[in-house]
């Protein structure tokens, strides 16, 4: 799972046409998704326009002017993104939407603290609305509160039971929790349903660490380790953990590099490069040990448990 190792944002777009007085235009929920799916793809202008003009329709239209918060927010125009989730939330704290945009913001702007409290805000207005159990729960595990992750994973397998990420969410908590068991049960329910996902192919790989299954693990990690996504930081973090499980010390401190090449705040790649540096007696391999404590209390933890 590798958001719990990097914290990648999945901005969630929203649609629905919220009450406001006076009603709605037709043309204004049109623009709306209009712009939503240019945002979808990426083509910020267009969105933005289309945002523009449904908010001339009716100035209070909640959705839009959140919507039109996450193209600013892509743009890192942050003030006014703040700005336009802000009003949307005092035009109507009753729809979870602005609560969720906002903890976004937070977590972009890294403060986590601010950002869980408005996801539970959020959960607050509407218990069901996955976005923010997700990135709630993400953040819970980001701080080593597991006990708390757990929680929020559990719920959102119940709100999502079809989406792998939360149940790969889950299982990695479990393991994270030394439930072993628990989370081979997790992860053979869902793979059935998803047999090809990237994060559930990492967590059989971790399971497969956990066994002393060196070589089958590297064998599944191997194909997801290659391109510049999130899936092969994750994978190529855990080659190198695996690479320092059976005692091949140069070729972690490689993956582990690979790793940071793509993403220099992966904490457990940054970990699993301070122990094969101080295996090999480099003196910076402290200075790598101090950086993945900071960015994750978790890193250690992760790494000590499959070697």
């Amino acid at each position: 799972m590798h958001r719990i190792l990097a914290i990648a944002l999945t901005l969630q777009i929203f649609c629905i046409a919220c009450a406001s007085s006076p009603p709605l235009p037709p043309k204004a929920l049109d623009l709306n998704q209009a712009g939503v799916a240019a945002l979808a793809a990426g083509d910020l202008e267009t969105a933005d326009a289309r945002f523009s003009l449904a908010l001339e329709y009716n100035p209070n239209f909640v959705d839009a002017l959140t919507n039109q918060g996450l193209v600013e927010l892509q743009r890192g125009n942050f003030e006014r993104a703040r700005e336009l989730f802000s009003r949307a939330r005092r035009l109507n704290p009753d729809v979870a939407q602005p609560h969720h945009a906002l903890g976004v913001l937070e977590e972009r702007e890294h403060r986590p603290d601010l950002a869980s409290r408005n996801y539970y805000e959020a959960l607050r207005v509407d218990p069901g609305f996955a976005p923010s159990r997700s990135n709630l729960a993400h953040l819970l595990y980001d701080g080593g509160l597991y006990e708390d992750a757990l929680i929020q994973f559990k719920r959102l397998v119940e709100v999502s039971p079809e989406d792998p990420k939360a149940q790969a969410g889950l299982a990695s908590t479990l393991l994270h929790l030394e439930r072993v068991n628990e989370a081979a049960v997790v992860l053979e329910t869902a793979l059935p349903s998803a047999p090809n996902d990237p994060e559930l192919t990492v967590l059989r790989a971790r399971l497969e660490l956990r066994r002393g299954a060196f070589g089958a693990a590297i064998a599944l990690l191997l194909p997801l380790a290659s391109g510049r996504t999130d899936t092969a930081v994750s994978a190529l973090s855990w080659l190198s953990a695996a690479e320092l499980a059976r005692g091949r010390t140069r070729e972690a401190v490689g993956a582990a590099e690979q790793a940071l090449a793509l993403a220099p705040d992966d904490p457990l790649a940054s970990y699993a490069l301070a122990v094969s540096l101080k295996k090999l007696g480099d003196p910076t391999a402290r200075r790598w040990r101090e950086r993945a404590r900071a960015l994750s209390p978790g890193a250690r933890l992760a790494l000590d448990s499959v070697q």
